[in-house]
């Protein structure tokens, strides 16, 4: 009598897929190779020009590397895109975490593009301080814009740039403009000075607020309020219409406060809803009749050079703080001068004017 056969166990290894006899050597070499390719600073600005997203993207990346070689290579992208940039109006966005910013502005693009217009966002996350990772969400938050094919986000850390702003932001709109897109959209943070910095990028700045938060009296306030070229209460829908068109009358009184804009504009107020889209056309016509009337009278062009003028001196202070603190000397007296500044017996000032002697010394 024969045994029972023993149950196999579950542990058990099972013959796999032979790999085939003959391997092409050629082909894995070449796949390789292709893989290591990138494309070069001529193939990028072409594939930009002809509106290619994988070209944009990867062009924007390299904007925003912090290497040497990437830098370069960047900047010979952005001079051959230059010519063809400056053909879009640019609107930033801003307003509280909370406000309804990412949900605005895919009710408000998707109406673009179904314009025919071609919009590109430019979202801006905020960075930890802690781990210096951002979570780059506005694309989950975008669902409907994400898909459109004359839609393109982009969302990038604010790292450690004053503003919560993306370093190289300015770049990355010259690069949109010259691949055809004719609206960009900038989303703030929506804390700190965020809003002072991309109000220095923009055609016209907009401000997102909703009613019953207790902000009403902010209007009273200069700085961001002064900034605004149009202030929207979003989240205008069910029982919180009553509560938004009284806030439209609170801004519309504190906006009287006011001097006149340099651009004799008068700041719009207005009601919306990202969720119904109530509202989102009378936006657009806000953001048109302020185009059409700031060109008539020459503001738009002369706008434009005063922001290129901030940003090249903009740029020279950063090239200026990297290089001081990149240089060996500087790095290896700074943290000596730290403690002494730290134990009493140096003070800030002191320190600070003996590391830059020292920088100016070695750079002579």
């Amino acid at each position: 009598m024969s045994s029972p056969k023993k149950p196999s166990s579950s542990l058990q290894e099972k013959a796999g897929i032979s790999p085939p006899e003959i391997i092409n050597i050629s082909a894995i070499s070449q796949i390789q190779k292709n893989r290591r390719k990138q494309p070069s600073s001529q193939e990028l600005i072409a594939g930009i020009l002809d509106g290619n997203r994988t070209a944009l993207s990867r062009a924007i990346t390299l904007v925003e590397s912090t290497n040497q070689e990437h830098a370069e290579k960047a900047n010979e992208v952005i001079k051959g895109c230059l010519p063809n940039a400056n053909k879009s109006i640019r609107i930033g966005i801003t307003g509280v975490p909370g406000v309804g910013k990412s949900t605005f502005i895919e009710a408000f693009g998707t109406f673009l593009t179904q314009l025919g217009k071609k919009v590109a966002v430019l979202a801006v996350d905020p960075s930890s301080s802690l781990s210096h990772g951002s979570i780059l969400g506005d694309k989950t938050r975008m669902e409907e814009l994400v898909k459109d094919e004359n839609a393109f986000i982009r969302p990038s850390a604010s790292g450690d740039t004053l503003g919560g702003v993306a370093r190289k932001t300015r770049e990355s709109i010259i690069l949109c403009e010259a691949a055809g897109y004719d609206t960009i959209i900038i989303e703030t943070v929506g804390v700190g000075q965020s809003e002072t910095a991309v109000h220095s990028m923009v055609d016209f700045f907009l401000l997102l607020k909703i009613s019953g938060a207790g902000d009403e009296l902010q209007g009273i306030k200069r700085g961001i309020m002064e900034m605004a070229d149009a202030i929207v209460i979003n989240k205008a829908d069910g029982d919180n219409i009553k509560k938004a068109n009284q806030a439209k009358l609170e801004f519309n009184r504190a906006l009287h406060l006011f001097p006149p804009k340099k651009s004799n504009w008068q700041s719009k107020v207005t009601t919306c809803s990202a969720i119904t889209k109530e509202g989102i056309s009378d936006i657009w016509n806000t953001i048109s009749d302020y185009v059409q009337m700031t060109n008539e009278t020459g503001f738009f062009p002369e706008k434009r050079k005063e922001q290129n003028h901030f940003w090249m001196m903009e740029t020279i202070n950063e090239q200026l703080k990297l290089n001081f603190y990149n240089q060996p000397e500087i790095i290896s007296q700074l943290e000596e001068n730290k403690k002494a500044v730290q134990n009493d017996e140096i003070s800030p000032f002191a320190a600070a004017q003996n590391l830059l002697k020292l920088y100016f010394s070695k750079s002579s």
